[in-house]
Parts: C-alpha cells; sequence; structure tokens
C-alpha cells in the first residue's frame, strides 16, 4: 500500500533523525574552531555597523564570542544541510538526482542570497534608522551580546526566509498540494508575509518591512512560476508521447 504524503513526510523526518548526531559533532567542532577568529569578526561587524560596543558582565564578553562563532558555523554548514535533505528526498520520495542536485544548488544560493541581502541592505539601513532616535541628551549604550544577538538572528532569519520558493516547489512536486492552491491563496500569503516583514525587519517603519516583504513577495510569485512550469510538463510528456 503506497503511503500518503503525510506519512512519507513522517518518514522523511525519522530519516534525517540519523544525521542529527552528525550535525551536532559538525557545529561543536566548527564553534570551536571559530572562536578563535570571533574577535576578527566583531571587529569587522563594529566597523561595518560602526558600532561602539560594551559589556555588563563578566562572562558577557566570552558568551558573545560564542554566538559570533555559533552563527558563523551555522552560516558555514548551510550547504551541507541543504545536501543532507537533498538526499532524503532522493531516498525517502525517489525524487530524481537531478532534482535533488537542483534542490541543494537552489538551496545554497536562496540562502546565501538572503543572509547577504540582510547584511548589506536591510542591516545597515536598519540600524541607521533605530539610532537616528539618539540626541545629546540620548546616547545609545549597545552590549555585546544584544549586538551579537541582533544581527546573528537577522542574518539567519533572513536566510531561512528566502528559502520560501524551493518549499514551495517541493510541497507541489511531492502532492502536497499544488501551484493553484498558492495561487488561490495569494492574499493571505501576502498577510503573512507583511507579518514576517514586520517580525524580522530590524525596524517596524514601512520602508525596512518593504526591504523585506517587497523581496519576499517576489520570491513567492517566482515559487508558482516554477512549480506550474514542474507540475505542467509531465502532463505534456503525456500528451504528446505516442499511444500504443
Amino acid at each position: 500500500m503506497e503511503k500518503t504524503p503525510a506519512q512519507k513526510i513522517v518518514v522523511f523526518l525519522a530519516y534525517l533523525r540519523r544525521f542529527v548526531l552528525e550535525i551536532v559533532i559538525m557545529f561543536v567542532v566548527l564553534t570551536a574552531a571559530l572562536f578563535w577568529f570571533a574577535p576578527d569578526i566583531l571587529g569587522l561587524m563594529q566597523n561595518y555597523l560602526d558600532q561602539k560596543l560594551v559589556f555588563f558582565g563578566v562572562v558577557e564578553p566570552m558568551t558573545g564570542l560564542l554566538k559570533i562563532a555559533s552563527v558563523c558555523s551555522l552560516l558555514i554548514m548551510a550547504p551541507w544541510l541543504s545536501w543532507r535533505l537533498a538526499q532524503g528526498l532522493n531516498v525517502v520520495f525517489g525524487l530524481s538526482r537531478r532534482f535533488v542536485l537542483v534542490f541543494a544548488t537552489a538551496g545554497i544560493l536562496l540562502f546565501y542570497t538572503g543572509a547577504l541581502f540582510c547584511l548589506f541592505v536591510t542591516l545597515p539601513f536598519g540600524m541607521k534608522f533605530l539610532l537616528g532616535y539618539q540626541s545629546e541628551e540620548i546616547k545609545p549604550v549597545i552590549s555585546l551580546a544584544r549586538f551579537v544577538s541582533f544581527t546573528g538572528f537577522f542574518i539567519l532569519g533572513f536566510g531561512l526566509v528566502f528559502e520560501l520558493p524551493l518549499f514551495m516547489i517541493v510541497m507541489c512536486r511531492l502532492g502536497i498540494c499544488s501551484y493553484r492552491a498558492f495561487v488561490r491563496y495569494r492574499r493571505y500569503a501576502i498577510l503573512v508575509i507583511a507579518i514576517l516583514a514586520a517580525m524580522l525587519t530590524p525596524t517596524p517603519d514601512i520602508v525596512n518591512m518593504g526591504l523585506m516583504g517587497i523581496p519576499l513577495y517576489l520570491l513567492y510569485e517566482i515559487g508558482i512560476v516554477v512549480a506550474r512550469m514542474g507540475q505542467e510538463r509531465p502532463r505534456k510528456d503525456k500528451s504528446t508521447s505516442p499511444s500504443a
């Protein structure tokens, strides 16, 4: 008896569970190695965003550097994680090797595009806006730990959110839904995108929300187009094939 899409997803998650230990070991090793470079990375981020930092606890410098090393570890591990997910789709769902290769490559490109977009566009703009409220009487005092958590969260968050079209394509390819469902619920998708933009951007103003919301909506439309092409191509192949 063939498994339903929901049952296949459960099997897929069980398959990925086997690699949790690998992920933990790689993350710990990378974090330990990158900890020695964390002060240099922190200095680059401070200069790039033009911020002077302070700390309020004895252990805050060490925890801040650990956070930097952890974020950098996840950024480095992104290609390997994308490949593992692609392998799981191939083994559990029987997808073609070509699709697996495209999935892994697209996942890497989308993740790094989102992270770089945040680093070079959203973060500088958001920081400038937030710190624009300072005056002669009110001066900002930014702690090291808050600065690292703030920047790390947004860089990783943007990278993950930019995977939206890939998620949509996989959902359609696995038969969980069709591209028509994404078209039908477009208005609700716009609402969800607006909420995500308000949550993930550093400031709630319309400009920063647009920096997140507009690219995300464009990615949603791209996901619909690619998913439609992927679903209609097999039908065309069947209709053009000679009958026995």
